[in-house]
């Protein structure tokens, strides 16, 4: 079976080369099922309109530097930005406390969900898989 997309992705994350290594090791290990097309990165919250009316991605990643507040207000700017764009936001602390192979292994379990839904998305890291 063919995979599933394209889905233009975009990423809100102060370490633009973090995110695009950790979107890497997410296109490669999901490519068989889902084609994802990462386009951008925007460092600051107040770029993300700008990104988003520029790119129109389908789905937004908040790294997980982001505060829950400050990501509900990524979700709400992008949601407001493109209409039905998907977002997920990395539970707060995940890479500082498990590592980049724990926000891989994250994004690949709730990959399938977030495409399912259209609700802001804030989890904390007692609330992530092991």
């Amino acid at each position: 079976m063919a995979p599933k997309g394209p889905f233009v992705l975009c990423t809100v994350n102060t370490a633009p080369e973090r995110a695009k290594r950790i979107v890497g090791r997410l296109v490669e290990d999901v490519k068989e099922e889902y084609t994802i097309d990462y386009r951008a990165n925007s460092e600051r919250i107040e770029d993300v309109k700008v990104m988003c009316e520029k790119e129109q991605p389908n789905v937004l990643f908040c790294a997980s530097m982001w505060s829950q507040e400050e990501s509900l207000e990524i979700q709400r700017i992008a949601k407001e930005t493109v209409p039905g764009i998907k977002t997920m936001a990395i539970p707060h602390g995940l890479q500082v406390e498990r590592g980049p192979d724990a926000v891989v292994e994250w994004l690949k379990e709730k990959w399938p969900g977030s495409l399912k839904r259209n609700q802001p998305t804030t989890e904390h890291p007692s609330h992530s898989p092991p």
